[in-house]
């Protein structure tokens, strides 16, 4: 995989932040972090990520009703919805690729995730019913 896929990751637990990006960044994806909303919402165009994993409940607002704004401007980013509560999933676009994720995140499910992306990177565009 090249060394420049990038992961957008806008959470506000830190450790989490740092493990995710410590296990990424050992697969070669370039790993950026944002702890608030709006820093991560104002980072998002200039480092257009493969991957963005947005959490729900920020210190600035809720991440998830801004999910299919991003995957209209980002459509070819694989969108991960975090969360340890079960708001509803927003409305997405046909097109989108996307998947919630609940916390905590296990290894487990980091090493299911990372057969996705490599699998996404790897093929044609198809459908989150298809993953």
């Amino acid at each position: 995989m090249p060394a420049n896929r990038k992961i957008l990751i806008i959470d506000d637990e830190q450790d989490l932040c740092f493990l995710l990006k410590d296990y990424f960044t050992k697969k070669k994806y370039d790993v950026f972090l944002s702890n608030t909303l709006m820093e991560g919402l104002d980072v998002l165009p200039a480092i257009c990520p493969h991957v963005l994993f947005i959490d729900n409940n920020l210190p600035d607002g809720l991440g998830w009703p801004h999910a299919a704004a991003i995957s209209e401007q980002f459509p070819d980013t694989y969108i991960l919805l975090t969360s340890a509560f079960h708001p509803e999933i927003p409305k997405m676009p046909e097109f989108s690729r996307f998947e919630v994720i609940e916390k905590p995140i296990t290894l487990a499910e980091l090493h299911r995730q990372s057969g996705i992306m490599d699998t996404y990177f790897s093929s044609p565009k198809i459908t989150t019913s298809e993953l």
